[in-house]
């Protein structure tokens, strides 16, 4: 229950259907259409946004002595009210470890936050209290809505013990002594392992690797050249993130690289609430190149180097010391090293020898990915992407993917930031943003009008008036012509509703019979369903349940609005009766997340899907020890 809530309790999607604001669209006169051109310089429209209600006062009511019930209230609240300190003074990252704190706090006691009516009350006051914050965070940039993490491969490989192929060691034994590398090549039966298991098991990871390897090895290998490195080292990236700037490891490391954030703050990777330059490939291959750098020169040796990288230079050093050899295979041999580094010298060393020999790996047929080119503006204001993406006519995805390092859906708020932008689009951008005005680029949106459309239409559509389109447009009629371009006066707290209608339901409900513990927001949060909605179709109030309760629930439909495009399925004939029980029949696992555990490694053990993990518990790729996962099993 305490990891759910830790790791859920942030996801936006359960909190946009929360905001109702509606305005009236004004009437439209028939005219003729109107070019649109934008003008230099628009000035926001008088738009008036609904007076918020005050916030209901809790009772209060004391108990007639101090007990322990309300010593921990007390720490509970110091903890909360610390963190909404934070949160106002503007340090996210402080008030979100606060509100962790306060309820792991609750959660943790040997006290039954569930039977006693006051921890009950504070609980639900904090939820509550968290849960407005949010949409508060949402208003100014996404909020607490962190970007999905990709999982780090490298978890897998080395999680995998696999036999030695007597033929397949025989070949690469071959082809290594006519292998030429800038790193020392060793084939020995740890290596042979791991390229048997990347010839099969692992060969689709690998491949895909390669491929992406396309889009940064150009700038990989010029920045090894500038640092001195051997331009081999890329095949590191390769066996760690497979070329993917969002790879998060079980551990927390991030980036292609893998960077911790200490390790990465010690070679200037910034960290924040908006960006981490661990996942910017270029600089964070320039910090990896240091990194490895310096290793090399503490340790003199690359294989040291390189396993001083994965664990530490303190692991490798206390090794070399306690045993007097400065080798890595005679580490290995006397089992000094921590398994996972153990593992991680021949995977990258199985990595090169494949990728070196594509001929002898049926990897020749691999086409890779073309060099990521883009233009780069520096900028010192805040922009939503959707706003950038719909100034150079570009998706919002493509956007994502240039700026990695971006960790939320809005630039930082604060100081410059490099944007990157499709090839060729910079000045397109620049003369696209200028007609929004500087406090407004977090907020209004572009819009390309379609055959037919009307201002009125298109207003009703992003919830603000007709009335303000035309005044920051310039625009005297309601009428535009296609492939017009609009500025879109977007009020501050629409950009909720707007995302919560793209949320569909499916049409046929499943039943989840409740268990001790369980609170309306728990569910929803473990269902992925707004707390009103599970409400509603179950005619409930309040926040608690009763143990053993039957709950309807329509799951959120894959892809959401494009599930609904999907032709309808064929009639099977079968009864609704039938339906039921075929329903019933899948049975609902809550597996609890051990050490070293990864989405893959569960989903394999289920002979389920990363996806359905995904999908079914809103995590990322981020797990804890101790994190429980709802798993749908046929």
């Amino acid at each position: 229950m305490r990891s759910t809530l830790r790791t859920k309790l942030f996801h936006p999607e359960i909190l946009l259907l929360a905001l109702a604001l509606s305005l009236v669209s004004c009437k439209t006169t028939d005219s003729p259409k109107a070019k649109v051109q934008p003008p230099p310089q628009a000035t926001a429209p008088t738009i008036t946004a609904p007076t918020p209600k005050p916030a209901k006062a809790e009772p209060a009511s004391a108990p007639p002595q101090t007990d322990a019930v309300e010593l921990l209230i007390s720490r509970v609240d110091k903890e909360y009210d610390a963190g909404q300190a934070n949160y106002a003074a503007g340090h996210l990252e402080a008030a979100k470890a606060n509100f962790d704190n306060a309820f792991d706090m609750l959660l943790e006691s040997p006290l039954d936050v569930h039977t006693d009516d006051r921890l009950r009350q504070e609980f639900d006051k904090i939820v509550e209290g968290v849960h407005s914050l949010e949409l508060l965070a949402l208003k100014q940039g996404d909020g607490f809505a962190q970007q999905q993490a990709e999982p780090a491969p490298i978890d897998e490989a080395n999680s995998v013990t696999f036999p030695v192929d007597p033929n397949i060691k025989a070949k690469a034994e071959a082809e290594v002594k006519s292998t030429r590398s800038d790193l020392p090549l060793v084939l020995n039966d740890e290596v042979a392992g791991y390229i048997n298991y990347f010839s099969s098991r692992g060969r689709g990871y690998l491949e895909r690797a390669l491929v992406r390897s396309g889009r940064y090895r150009d700038m990989i290998l010029r920045i090894f050249k500038q640092e001195g490195l051997p331009q081999d080292l890329i095949y590191l990236a390769e066996a760690e993130s497979g070329f993917h700037p969002l790879a998060l490891s079980h551990a927390g490391a991030r980036g292609m690289w893998q960077f911790m954030a200490s390790r990465g703050s010690g070679y200037g990777l910034v960290r924040n609430w908006w960006e981490d330059d661990r996942q910017d490939p270029e600089k964070s291959t320039r910090a990896a190149a240091r990194h490895l750098k310096d290793l090399f020169n503490q340790f003199g040796d690359w294989y040291l180097a390189m396993a001083a990288y994965n664990s530490g230079p303190g692991n490798v050093q206390q090794a070399v010391q306690r045993t007097g050899y400065a080798d890595f295979w005679e580490l290995y041999r006397r089992n000094v090293l921590p398994k996972e580094t153990k593992n991680y010298v021949p995977i990258i060393l199985a990595v090169a020898i494949m990728a070196k020999n594509p001929e002898q790996y049926g990897l020749d047929h691999l086409v890779l990915d073309p060099p990521l080119e883009t233009d780069t503006v520096s900028i010192d204001y805040p922009v939503d992407l959707r706003l950038a993406a719909e100034c150079v006519d570009s998706s919002v995805s493509d956007l994502q993917d240039i700026n990695p390092s971006l960790l939320r859906m809005t630039t930082p708020r604060q100081g410059k930031f490099d944007l990157h932008l499709p090839a060729g689009t910079a000045g397109k951008f620049q003369q696209a943003i200028t007609a929004i005005p500087v406090d407004k680029r977090v907020w209004w949106r572009y819009h390309k009008v379609e055959d037919g459309e009307t201002v009125a239409e298109i207003a009703r559509q992003y919830h603000t008036t007709a009335r303000a389109i035309k005044e920051v447009n310039n625009l005297e009629s309601g009428d535009v012509e296609a492939d017009a371009k609009l500025i879109i006066p977007v009020t501050p707290g629409k950009r909720e509703r707007e995302a919560a209608a793209g949320l569909t339901f499916a049409k046929r409900p499943s039943y989840y019979r409740v268990r001790k513990g369980d609170t309306i927001l728990s569910v929803a949060d473990d269902f992925g369903v707004p707390a009103d909605r599970l409400r509603r179709w179950n005619g409930l109030k309040g926040n608690t349940l009763r143990a053993g309760a039957r709950l309807k629930i329509y799951k959120p439909a894959a892809g959401s609005e494009r599930a609904a495009e999907r032709p309808a399925a064929k009639k099977s004939g079968k009864s609704s009766k039938d339906k039921t029980l075929e329903a019933a029949k899948k049975s609902r696992i809550l597996h609890k997340v051990k050490p070293g555990e990864t989405l893959t490694s569960i989903a394999s053990h289920y002979n389920t899907t990363v996806t359905a993990l995904r999908r079914d518990n809103r995590v990322g790729d981020s797990l804890r020890a101790g994190d429980v996962l709802v798993v749908e099993k046929p």
